[in-house]
């Protein structure tokens, strides 16, 4: 298309951080009333002095997340999260930023069939400097978060990070609000930014898929059919123990109970003995056990029975 045309020089910003002999291509792009130069180079990974380079058999695991961007779980203990409240906030200024930009316009806008007036065009333009605006922003903060990830890894010899890939809830519908949240997600920009920042440090990346790991328990690999809060609570571990709870008003020593396994606090333990050796991890507290001959209390009345008086009830 520019056959016979003379040259174009394009006065960049600033200096190119690559040396010339790495560069491998470069391409001119248009962006909302930009021009901007795509430089491909090629970059080598990170030499580190003798023993101070990241162990393969050190792993670590990583979280990917709306509300924070990366939570890495190292071999040691230590752990790192990234905040990514800013780029939350970022997401929502914009969005609001757009609906009050819209409603603005939307009487003096075009109508079917009408020409798109000086007014009209002169609010697409402005709104694709506004977006292309708040994705540079965002990419910059993602890129920013595994920066941090890396270095972090990086300062640990940790040699292989475990990430765990979400990718798979993206399709399911869960309403307006939430499928905005995933949208705005970019996950798979967080992968592909923590990915290329890894190969650089000489670090491996392995994706793991997440179907089923936040209802699998991490001690004895049992399915959890619908956890309940926050706090995971497995009972397949302590329905192999005995509990060293007192029998209830009529269960004999050695009696087996079933085990709700959807409840984090059961009335009941695995099995039941007669030593009082304390209370077995994630049960309830022994209830009081009535005494040989104590009446028992007397039913309540119906909901809606009229209120006796203080002179009736004692």
């Amino acid at each position: 298309m520019a056959r016979g045309c003379p040259p174009l020089q394009v006065r960049l910003d600033r200096a190119l951080p690559y040396p010339h002999g790495s560069l491998r291509s470069v391409t001119l792009l248009y962006d909302a009333g930009r021009l901007w130069a795509d430089v491909t180079a090629e970059v080598p990974v990170t030499v580190y002095p003798a023993g101070a380079g990241p162990d393969p058999a050190r792993v670590a695991g990583v979280d990917l997340g709306i509300i924070h961007p990366y939570a890495v779980a190292g071999p040691d203990g230590e752990a790192l999260l990234v905040a990514g409240r800013a780029i939350r906030a970022e997401h929502h200024l914009h969005l609001k930023d757009t609906k009050a930009r819209r409603r603005a316009v939307a009487r003096r806008s075009p109508k079917p069939g009408q020409r798109g007036s000086r007014r009209w065009r002169h609010y697409r333009r402005r709104q694709r400097v506004v977006e292309a605006r708040h994705a540079r922003r965002v990419r910059q903060a993602q890129h920013e978060a595994a920066a941090a990830v890396i270095g972090w890894a990086a300062a640990r010899r940790i040699g292989t990070l475990a990430v765990g890939d979400p990718r798979g809830v993206l399709d399911l519908a869960a309403g307006r609000r939430h499928n905005r949240r995933t949208r705005d997600w970019r996950v798979g920009h967080l992968i592909a930014v923590l990915r290329d920042k890894a190969q650089q440090a000489g670090i491996t990346l392995a994706l793991l898929d997440e179907r089923g790991t936040s209802s699998t328990c991490p001690a004895c690999r049992a399915r959890v059919p619908k956890p309940q809060g926050r706090v995971f609570c497995c009972r397949a571990a302590a329905s192999r123990r005995p509990s060293p709870r007192p029998a209830s008003r009529t269960a004999a020593p050695g009696t087996t109970f079933r085990v709700c396994p959807r409840r984090d606090v059961t009335r009941a333990a695995a099995l039941i003995t007669a030593t009082p050796a304390g209370l077995l991890a994630g049960t309830c507290p022994p209830r009081r056990l009535r005494p040989a001959g104590e009446p028992l209390a007397p039913p309540r009345g119906p909901r809606n029975s009229p209120r006796r008086t203080y002179e009736e009830v004692h």
